[in-house]
């Protein structure tokens, strides 16, 4: 792990604090944020927002695999998406992991694999780099498996995924597609189809599962919700369930019911930025103009969490400090992390600098370490004898 920066005030800037951008100094000292002053750096130009909290990203498949038939050693994948996450802002960042009747790399035997290369990997890392299990309803053979997957390894997210109706139809309407699916998952259509067929034949035991990985989540203090919602009713069945969390809701009135279950509701950047679903769902900016989006995240494409920003802010649909919330502040709020997402005195060292002209992310600070720094950020920090020098010092963030 990279060592602490060495007690810096980061000057000129325009911050994010208290929900507004503002025109103050934020100061770095032993991986907090205080108030103090310290040596300054010049940071006139840009703007200092807090880290970015991704929730859900499966991204990091397209490391460890860059082709379906090529997999790479789980560390260079891990330390390959860590330095993307970290040059994009990414402070926080969860992988979306499988743990599916598909098998290949969303088995559980892979999610088991994956969870332990995580841990392996997090004193290296740049980021602080979690695992968000997608657990296939469907699964009831491996229940008390995924309860101990999730104690022995402190899992503290896990979503609930239901797959199995698309996957089927998928088969008969879209064949091409399908065996394109099954060979990501190293299987044959013929085999998939096979699975498909077995795990519907488990519907009956499928809510006593759920009822018990609930009660289990609740003990261990996990938070859990469902995905693709596509309408009120099922998302008031997780909700009734203590699946809190409403991902990826395919329609308005799912959004709809789930905030009115004070279920967030969270939704893909990628769909932001694209202006659509890929999938043909609902469009994640009219749940935003519509107030019905409480947080942004990765999805499958890191780069879009802060150009989904600078859309929000471009088509008039939020100013800059509410937008950046969606994938700051109110993604720390999802899985109350009281500890990070806002720039406040106490809490952690999570920032990303912006170089406000060109909208260009040119330096990411995580837990009070440098993780990302380029362009003319860095030759500001560079003309400050101890903004990168003296790395064995301790290092606090301060915002005055």
């Amino acid at each position: 792990m990279t060592s602490l920066l060495p007690p810096l005030r980061l000057t000129g800037a325009h911050v994010l604090r208290d929900g507004e951008m503002q025109a103050r100094s934020v100061s770095l000292a032993e991986g907090l944020i205080v108030s103090g002053p310290e040596p300054e750096v010049d940071l006139a130009g840009f703007y200092i927002l807090p880290g970015i909290i991704d929730l859900h990203g499966d991204g990091f498949e397209h490391h460890m695999a860059p082709r379906p038939t090529a997999p790479f050693p789980l560390e260079a994948g891990l330390a390959s998406f860590d330095r993307e996450a970290a040059s994009h802002g990414v402070t926080t960042a969860y992988l979306a992991q499988g743990w599916s009747w598909e098998g290949g790399h969303r088995s559980p035997d892979h999610c088991e694999v994956v969870l332990t290369a995580v841990e392996a990997y997090r004193p290296h890392a740049l980021t602080d780099l979690r695992v968000q299990i997608r657990a296939e309803t469907h699964l009831v053979s491996q229940t008390q498996r995924l309860i101990d997957v999730t104690r022995r390894f402190g899992v503290d997210y896990v979503i609930f995924n239901d797959h199995l109706e698309e996957g089927f139809q998928m088969s008969r309407t879209a064949p091409a597609a399908f065996a394109h699916w099954a060979r990501k998952v190293g299987r044959t259509a013929e085999e998939l189809v096979a699975i498909i067929q077995g795990a519907q034949g488990v519907r009956k035991e499928v809510a006593r599962s759920l009822c018990q990985l609930a009660g289990a989540f609740d003990q261990l203090g996990v938070t859990y919700g469902s995905h693709d919602d596509p309408d009120g009713e099922t998302r008031e069945r997780f909700r009734m369930l203590g699946a809190t969390v409403a991902e990826f809701p395919l329609t308005q009135p799912a959004a709809a019911a789930a905030q009115a279950m004070f279920s967030p509701v969270i939704m893909g950047a990628p769909n932001v930025v694209r202006g659509k679903s890929q999938a043909g769902n609902v469009s994640a900016s009219d749940l935003i103009a519509a107030g019905l989006c409480d947080a942004l995240v990765s999805d499958y494409h890191v780069p879009a969490l802060p150009l989904a920003v600078w859309a929000l802010v471009d088509r008039g649909i939020l100013p800059l400090a509410q937008a950046w919330a969606l994938v700051s502040t109110n993604a720390a709020g999802v899985l109350r992390m009281a500890d990070r997402g806002r720039l406040q005195p106490g809490l952690r060292a999570d920032l990303v600098v912006v170089e406000a002209a060109s909208r260009r992310i040119e330096a990411t600070i995580c837990g009070g370490r440098l993780t990302y720094l380029a362009g003319e950020a860095a030759r500001r920090f560079l003309v400050q004898p101890r903004a990168i020098g003296g790395l064995s010092s301790p290092g606090r963030i301060a915002a005055e």
